[in-house]
């Protein structure tokens, strides 16, 4: 006969599965990342990061919120803090923004083009179709352009 658990036991099981959960979901995204890029995982990891970070400087706050939402939290929880962002959305292209992730992690642009192409269309697998057009609203023309030839 087995004896029944302990709260904190149930809650320790229940806290163990939620981390397997977390670290199942990002590691799916950053596989995705990795296929599409087809680099290795720590350039998959850092190209996430400086992409959404880049995206998320980009658009409003809310929006920012409402994609990440739809997100691996641990991809979340690398991200600069809310405090660290923007207070308005910062106004910057394409070519900004591609700069910016070649910065980042140190890559010439044609690479940082493509990993930010990647990384867009591994967003918009694991996001809603409504969010991808909204996170599209949220864009000048040529960086829309780029989200949408990611699709």
């Amino acid at each position: 006969m087995t004896r029944p658990s302990t709260e904190s036991e149930l809650l320790y099981r229940r806290h163990q599965r939620h981390e397997s959960h977390v670290n199942t979901t990002y590691a799916a995204f950053i596989r995705h990342v990795r296929e599409l890029a087809e680099v290795e995982e720590p350039v998959a990891e850092r190209a996430a990061v400086a992409v959404l970070g880049a995206l998320e400087r980009r658009i409003q706050q809310s929006q920012a919120r409402n994609l990440e939402a739809q997100l691996p939290r641990r991809l979340v929880e690398l991200l600069p803090a809310q405090e660290l962002r923007p207070e308005r959305p910062l106004r910057f292209g394409k070519e900004v923004f591609v700069d910016s992730v070649a910065d980042a992690l140190q890559k010439p642009l044609e690479e940082a083009e493509w990993l930010v192409r990647c990384v867009f269309l591994a967003l918009q697998d694991q996001i809603s179709e409504g969010e991808a057009d909204d996170v599209a609203s949220n864009l000048p023309p040529d960086l829309q352009a780029l989200w949408r030839i990611s699709q």
